[in-house]
C-alpha cells in the first residue's frame, strides 16, 4: 500500500480535542475520495475518538493521551486509534448489541455503526497498555 498522505497525533483524553483532530484528519482530504465514503470515515474517527474519551478512558487522567494515526492510500483509508483502557472483547459486544437491542438504543451505536462503516474493524491489545482500534475503508470507485 503507497501511502499518500497520513496524520499521527496524540491527543488529551478530552472531547473538546475532537475539533483538533476533525480538523487534522480534514487536511489529507483528496478529490478522488467519493464524499460518501469520506463522510462516512469522518464520521467513524469521531464516533472511534468519542469511545475512546468516554469509554476507555473514562476513568484516567485527561493528560493521558488518546493517539491517533490515519493512512490514506488510493483506494482506502486506515484509521488506528490507540488507548490506554482496559481490554475489550468487540466481537463479542457487537454479537451481544446485535440480540439485545432493536435499533432504539440510548446509548452503544457507536460499536455498530462503526461495523457498519468499516470494511473491516478490529480491536486488540498490544503488551499490557495500549489497545488499537482499526478501521478500514476501501472506497467505493
Amino acid at each position: 500500500m503507497k501511502v499518500l498522505r497520513n496524520i499521527s497525533i496524540e491527543l488529551p483524553s478530552d472531547l473538546q480535542a475532537l475539533d483538533q483532530l476533525l480538523s487534522q484528519f480534514n487536511k489529507i482530504y483528496q478529490e478522488f475520495i467519493p464524499e460518501r465514503d469520506w463522510l462516512q470515515c469522518r464520521l467513524a474517527l469521531a464516533e472511534a475518538f468519542t469511545n475512546g474519551v468516554r469509554h476507555a478512558h473514562k476513568d484516567l487522567s485527561p493528560e493521558i493521551t488518546i493517539r491517533v494515526e490515519v493512512l490514506l492510500s488510493k483506494n482506502k483509508i486506515e484509521m488506528r486509534i490507540w488507548d490506554r483502557g482496559s481490554a475489550f472483547d468487540l466481537r463479542s459486544f457487537i454479537e451481544e448489541t446485535a440480540r439485545r437491542h432493536d435499533g432504539w438504543l440510548n446509548s452503544g451505536r457507536g460499536i455498530p455503526l462503526l461495523n457498519k462503516i468499516a470494511d473491516r474493524l478490529e480491536y486488540y491489545r498490544i503488551g499490557n497498555q495500549h489497545n488499537c482500534l482499526l478501521i478500514v475503508k476501501e472506497f467505493d470507485n
